[in-house]
């Protein structure tokens, strides 16, 4: 029991990524696009717990509140704009790259394991201090992560809100249906 409660971060942490990945796998693995969708979620819900217990409570809130509340909605929203059930399930898996998925797939997951691999093997220890700092002066860790991407990082961070406004566009046109291809029983010409 001792182990339990001396441990009980290190856990939780392996615990959470283990079901973060897992959801992950879900998202692609998923036929239904809904279930997909629910998948993601629950990947942005763990990611912020994953947050929480790295002490990032002001990223955890944003994760909730930006990814599981706004892009989820958004994501539901071209879900149901988009028929589905329109799409020949062949032509929707690519089954000839199958193969070169899987390699590629597997090559990123053992460089990612090697990266993580060689960060746990450095050595060294971490400076917190410069999370909560702000040209040298102390400031609390939502307004570090504030001054930090709005100075430093306030042309990717436009950048970043210009393709999900394109992407939002383009999802709102494809979605779209001409009036001009249906035939008057409402099904769509061939």
């Amino acid at each position: 029991m001792e182990f339990l409660v001396s441990n009980f971060e290190a856990i939780l942490f392996y615990l959470v990524a283990a079901l973060t990945v897992a959801a992950g796998v879900g998202v692609i693995a998923l036929k239904n696009p809904v279930h997909s969708a629910l998948s993601l979620l629950s990947t942005f819900l763990m990611v912020a717990v994953l947050f929480v217990v790295r002490h990032a409570e002001f990223l955890a809130a944003v994760q909730v509140l930006v990814y599981a509340g706004g892009i989820m909605v958004l994501f539901l929203f071209v879900i149901m704009l988009v028929n589905v059930k329109g799409v020949r399930p062949d032509a929707a898996f690519l089954t000839r790259w199958a193969p070169l998925a899987i390699a590629g797939g597997v090559l990123i997951g053992v460089l990612l394991a090697l990266l993580v691999l060689l960060g746990v093997l450095a050595t060294g220890t971490a400076d917190t201090s410069a999370l909560q700092s702000v040209d040298g002066q102390l400031a609390g860790n939502t307004e570090a992560v504030g001054i930090t991407l709005y100075t430093t990082y306030l042309v990717p961070f436009e950048i970043v809100s210009v393709v999900l406004l394109v992407a939002m566009i383009a999802a709102i046109i494809f979605g779209r249906r001409d009036v001009a291809l249906e035939r008057p029983d409402g099904e769509a010409r061939p």
